[in-house]
């Protein structure tokens, strides 16, 4: 079994932080996360704008907020849910109790480049 660095693309280290859904991710090319639902259908492209900061070998970018230009192009992979959450209610002496569970759906998606911006 041959481990594969996922911060390896074309010889070079490179990596970026993208907001998506409130959250911050780190990613980087050939990667595969879960994100917060997007509205995607499967095996689409989705570009990512929202890109707070690059890192590559020796050069680095910070945006302020973001990188004007930069993107972050990545394939929809289908939605998936989440582990259950079990929501459990109690109050002492009155007898109640309600028990429920949720699922949160995600979405899969295969980081496929990071393209740079502008960058001051």
């Amino acid at each position: 079994m041959v481990l594969e660095s996922p911060f390896l693309y074309g010889g070079k280290k490179i990596y970026a932080i993208i907001e998506i859904g409130g959250k911050q991710y780190k990613v980087a090319p050939k990667q595969t996360i879960e994100v917060e639902r997007l509205d995607v259908p499967e095996g689409d492209i989705v570009e990512l704008d929202k890109v707070l900061f690059i890192g590559e070998d020796k050069n680095t970018l910070i945006g302020d907020p973001v990188i004007k230009g930069a993107k972050v192009v990545a394939t929809s992979l289908g939605e998936t849910k989440g582990e259950k959450v079990i929501v459990f209610r109690y109050k002492s002496k009155v007898r109640y109790r309600s028990k429920r569970g949720h699922r949160q759906t995600y979405t899969k998606i295969l980081v496929n480049e990071i393209v740079k911006g502008k960058g001051e």
